[in-house]
């Protein structure tokens, strides 16, 4: 009977990248993945295209972890943006960079990603299993022993890489259960939460918008003293239930909700200061006087949010344009350069693109991703409490914390 030396729990991004650097350093390794097929998470990032990480330099990478960046200094050293390049390369996956450095195979799809980690698997003879992991035991500061749901107990189990990945998307796996199994091991579990995760508003506004997306707008987080959180350019959605969209998936990243309250400022018009944006207001009025405001206003913003802006500014979209007082078109500019929408909180961590929170970094060596509870116990992903904001940043932390894992592991 084979003897698996090392078994990898969670075939996700790190697992699958722990597994092959494993197999590459000379052990055997079962990679257990409940799922029928690895990667399934891999194939819905980056709207299905997979953003594999973000193609910038060593300070930038640091600067886009908000959340225990300078644990993953060894790891990002040994395993940076560039080997994540060169390695799905050499694996005959063709990348591309777009804006902000973001990085993506040429294809466009996800599953190359996937196809090619699945068959480097192969090559590594790596034994897949579909099995879930659902207990460990741990004796004298060792791990001693590890059982599966459908396996039983694996023997002669040198050592286990956790790589269940964390609470978000539930359906494609990441179910949370490595909490638990870390946990046991002794392991302090951060209190979870999404990041990078739409966010909830009872404005009413929002609801009337819904469906409404808009691009290259600014959008401003403040906290509850006032102070700016988050300020950039790009595009968000309105929803029922509030925002969502590639700026508020960001956004989310620098919102913590336990210490304060949040407010988004929404600028409509961004590339137009106040005083350009006035000018455009009455050279706009200046040249439809005897028409109604609502057919005026729907040459500056999307039809949908005429009547909502409007309303803000208090003008009747039925006032005629040569009717609209100074005061009115003032309000107008503001509600334009300065729409805010009240936030009550985050959606459900189910929804987050990636969970913030999860095992304490101070318990797991950033060198080798082994536990300091448990010899033997590795510890990779997003189950560890670090994040990075959007852009590829998450999967290269999987990529660096499953290559630190899976090479430690096997050298153990």
């Amino acid at each position: 009977m084979k003897t698996n030396r090392v078994v990898v729990a969670g075939g996700g991004a790190a697992g699958m990248m722990a597994a092959i650097t494993a197999a590459r350093t000379g052990a055997d390794v079962l990679l257990l993945e409940p799922n029928e097929k690895v990667g399934r998470k891999l194939y819905i990032t980056g709207k299905s295209r997979c953003n594999v990480t973000n193609n910038c330099g060593p300070q930038e990478l640091m600067a886009s972890i908000p959340r225990n960046g300078k644990f993953l200094y060894s790891a990002f050293n040994r395993f940076g943006p560039a080997d994540t390049i060169a390695f799905f390369e050499e694996l005959g996956v063709k990348l591309k960079t777009e804006r902000g450095n973001r990085v993506f195979p040429c294809s466009d799809k996800a599953a190359d990603i996937v196809d090619a980690l699945f068959f480097e698997l192969r090559r590594q003879r790596v034994e897949i299993r579909q099995d879930r992991l659902v207990n460990l035991a741990v004796q004298n500061g060792r791990l001693s022993g590890i059982v599966a749901e459908n396996s039983g107990e694996i023997n002669e189990c040198k050592a286990l890489i956790l790589a269940t990945g964390g609470a978000s998307y539930p359906r494609t796996g990441s179910t949370g259960d490595g909490y638990r199994l870390a946990g046991l091991a002794g392991h302090t579990i951060v209190p979870i939460r999404g990041s990078l995760v739409p966010l909830e508003s009872e404005d009413p506004r929002c609801a009337r918008l819904q469906g409404l997306s808009l691009r290259n707008v600014e959008m401003t987080v403040r906290d509850s003293r006032g102070k700016a959180v988050f300020k950039e350019q790009g595009e968000l959605l309105f929803t029922h239930f509030g925002l969502s969209g590639p700026l508020v998936l960001s956004a989310s990243a620098h919102m913590d909700f336990r210490r304060s309250s949040y407010t988004v400022c929404i600028d409509w018009k961004p590339a137009l200061d106040d005083q350009k944006l006035d000018a455009r207001l009455l050279r706009d009025f200046g040249a439809h006087p005897n028409q109604d405001c609502a057919n005026v206003l729907g040459g500056l913003l999307p039809r949908s949010a005429v009547p909502v802006i409007a309303e803000l500014a208090g003008i009747p979209l039925e006032a005629k344009v040569h009717d609209i007082r100074k005061e009115q078109r003032q309000s107008l500019l503001g509600a334009l350069k300065g729409f805010t929408v009240p936030i009550s909180g985050p959606r459900p961590v189910e929804e987050a693109v990636v969970t913030s929170g999860g095992v304490a970094v101070d318990e797991v060596d950033p060198k080798t991703m082994e536990s300091k509870k448990a010899a033997g116990l590795f510890i990779a992903g997003e189950l560890l409490d670090v994040d990075g904001y959007t852009g590829g940043f998450n999967l290269q932390i999987a990529w660096s914390t499953g290559c630190a894992a899976g090479l430690a592991a096997a050298n153990r």
